[in-house]
Parts: C-alpha cells; sequence; structure tokens
C-alpha cells in the first residue's frame, strides 16, 4: 500500500467518531441526570496520531536542486529598505537586488536578519520572497529566511515560501527559549523535506550552538540539506567540509581565509550589499589578501554596532534608500557616519552600488518608525 494510501487510510479511520470513546455519548438512567442529554468520556490518550499531510507540489519544472544551491559562492543578505511610513519601497528594494546580479552576486538571502525579517510580519515575509521570485527568480537564486524558534511557524512559513517559489530556505535553531539537542534535530526534520535548505548557526544570536554531530545526523537521512551558514570560525569549517558538509562563512570579516584556507564554498554576506563586485572577486579570483585586507576596515565598521544598524545607514548615505529605520534600529551617530565617508574615499565609490556622492547626513535626515 503507497504512503498517501495508508495516510489517508488512517485519517478516514480516524474519523469514525462512533467507535471512538473520545466522542461516544453514555445515556445515564439516573433521575438526577434525567434532564442530561448526554455525558463525554474523556479520551484515553492525550496524543493523537498526526496526520498532517505536508503542503507540497512535487511539480519540477521552476525547482532548483540542493547541488545547484551548493554550487553558489556569493550569497548577499539583502536589506530592505523602507517608505517614510515604514512599508516596504519596493522600487528601491528592486534597485538594490538589480545591483547585485549585475555585479556577479549568485543569490540573495530574503528576510534575514540583515533584511529585518525579525521585524516583518509573516504576510509581509512571504510577499517579499513572493516579489523577488516573480521579478528576478530566473536572473538569481532566492533563499527565503523562513526559519523561526517556534517549529508550527517555521513549518507554515517553509510550506508558504516554497509554495510562492523560493529556491531553498534558511533555517535557524530555535532560540531564546531554546531546545535540547534533539529537539534540535526534531525541528530541523519538520522542515527539510519542504526543499533545499541552509541551516543558519550564529550561537551570538541565537543562545545556543548548533555542534557539528547535529548536522551530520541531518546530512545522513536527507538530501535536502544544503549546507551550512557558519559563524562559529575556521576550525569548525574544516570540521563540516571533512564530512563533505558545504559551507558559507556567516562572518566577513572571516570569508576570505575561510574560502581559500580552510574550505568553505563561499560567504553569505552583509558586506556585498555595498560592495558587491569587490566581494565577488574575493571569493572568485583566488586568494587576494591585499584586497582583503583594504576591505576589513569596511567590514568592522558595518559591524560596530549589531547588523543591519551599519549598513542601514551606509545605504541611506550612499543615497540608494532612504534614510528610514524600523525600531528599535537607529542610526550610527555622526562620528560613524563621517568616517564611513572616509572609508569610501579610501577603496574608491566606484567600488560601492549607486551612483550618487556619498553624503554624511545630518540627524535629522533620518526617519524612525515604531508602528508600520
Amino acid at each position: 500500500m503507497s504512503l498517501p494510501y495508508q495516510q489517508m487510510s488512517a485519517f478516514n479511520s480516524s474519523n469514525s467518531f462512533p467507535n471512538d470513546s473520545a466522542f461516544r455519548f453514555v445515556r445515564s438512567n439516573s433521575t438526577a441526570t434525567r434532564n442530561r442529554s448526554a455525558r463525554w468520556i474523556s479520551p484515553k490518550a492525550a496524543v493523537i496520531p498526526n496526520f498532517h499531510l505536508p503542503m507540497r507540489s512535487f511539480e519540477v519544472k521552476n525547482r532548483t536542486s540542493t547541488d545547484e544551491i551548493k554550487s553558489l559562492r556569493l550569497i548577499t543578505a539583502i536589506k530592505t529598505p523602507y517608505l517614510p511610513d515604514g512599508r516596504f519601497d519596493l522600487e528601491a528594494y528592486d534597485a538594490l537586488v538589480n545591483m547585485q546580479i549585475e555585479d556577479g552576486v549568485d543569490g540573495v538571502i530574503v528576510g534575514g536578519t540583515t533584511g529585518e525579517g525579525q521585524l516583518m510580519s509573516w504576510d509581509e515575509h512571504i510577499m517579499l520572497i513572493g516579489h523577488t521570485i516573480n521579478c528576478f527568480g530566473t536572473s538569481i537564486k532566492v533563499i527565503g529566511n523562513t526559519g523561526s524558534n517556534s517549529t508550527r511557524e517555521a513549518i507554515h512559513a517553509t510550506e508558504q515560501g516554497f509554495a510562492v517559489g523560493m529556491h531553498a530556505a534558511l533555517h535557524i535553531n530555535p532560540y531564546y527559549g531554546k531546545t535540547s539537542l534533539d529537539g534540535m534535530v526534531s525541528h530541523f526534520k519538520c522542515v527539510l523535506p519542504m526543499g533545499p535548505t541552509i541551516i543558519y548557526n550564529v550561537p551570538s544570536r541565537t543562545g545556543q550552538d548548533i555542534p557539528p554531530s547535529v548536522i551530520q545526523s541531518l546530512a545522513e537521512n536527507t538530501t535536502n540539506l544544503a549546507g551550512v551558514k557558519e559563524c562559529v570560525g575556521h576550525e569548525r569549517t574544516e570540521q563540516h567540509t571533512k564530512h563533505n558538509i558545504t559551507v558559507w562563512s556567516g562572518n566577513d570579516d572571516e570569508c576570505h581565509d575561510s574560502r581559500w584556507d580552510h574550505g568553505a564554498t563561499g560567504v553569505i554576506s552583509v558586506a556585498s550589499n555595498l560592495i558587491p563586485g569587490l566581494m565577488r572577486k574575493l571569493m572568485f579570483e583566488g586568494k587576494n589578501s591585499t584586497l582583503n585586507a583594504k576591505l576589513l576596515p569596511l567590514i568592522k565598521w558595518l559591524f560596530c554596532e549589531p547588523n543591519p544598524i551599519g549598513l542601514n545607514t551606509a545605504l541611506a548615505q550612499l543615497g540608494v534608500v532612504r534614510p528610514v529605520f524600523r525600531l528599535p534600529y537607529v542610526p550610527l551617530p555622526l562620528s560613524k557616519r563621517v568616517e564611513f565617508v572616509n572609508l569610501v574615499k579610501e577603496i574608491g565609490r566606484e567600488n560601492f552600488i549607486g551612483d550618487k556622492d556619498v553624503e554624511v547626513l545630518d540627524d535629522d535626515d533620518f526617519i524612525l518608525v515604531g508602528r508600520y
């Protein structure tokens, strides 16, 4: 008997309410209860078999293989720009993505930490993934951040993300509340069957490391694990790659050495929002310690406060997005904005996206939005 038939048969049998003690009504002859028509008997067990069928499609004409995702070298964690009232500025967003494509970026993460998925409703999140696929899906790989610390939300968002056409999903381990290692494995196993998946390990944000044993366990049981965005360092990268697990560095300041000295495939980058062409050189054109050293001051500047504060400030100073921040993010102070202008001059304005002169901007130029 095929699995779908077994599942449907089980589902049908589970709906035979008259034969289930949980749904039997017992008549009482007692005078005291003569006015009651029935008495409910509680079920013998609180656990009901899970007959929830996955909301997935096996139509392959627009699907992307896991191997295609594994081959990506430069993936940008794309910024989400805003209108003055805090809604998405899709015109500015489209321009940003087009500039990534023109400078040779392989893929974009939509609604990640850099894209402020944590400040989006799920409706906004899925809409932006769908919009990106509809507009750019034939030119660049679209990886939707559909992870959550709630397994239920991660399942639902990932189903929707693949339904609107994303090429792969990015999943984080359950953060804040955290879970056991067995719980972590169970969480990922709920979403991996849906399509190509990158697991994101960033203990500085989640408060919990994903050890290599968890990744290896998952890799042995699925063909959908594309790899790991790893933020723990070079030694961890090597632990993964010796087991043939694809790794993207999650740290711009380490990505050059990770790529050329420690076996990483590439980087999922914040800096490539600003300098996609130079980041492509760093990932594709061989070891280049001189270029890497030239970019490190900019990368250090970008992360002087929690990401994406630096990036949001920089893009506004370059004139490619409006200077609008969804709270709780606020722009970097004036001294840091002056520092960015000097960094742009040192690296060369021609290496940054956009065509406007870089500006310092006044404090009053920025709009902070708490309701959107």
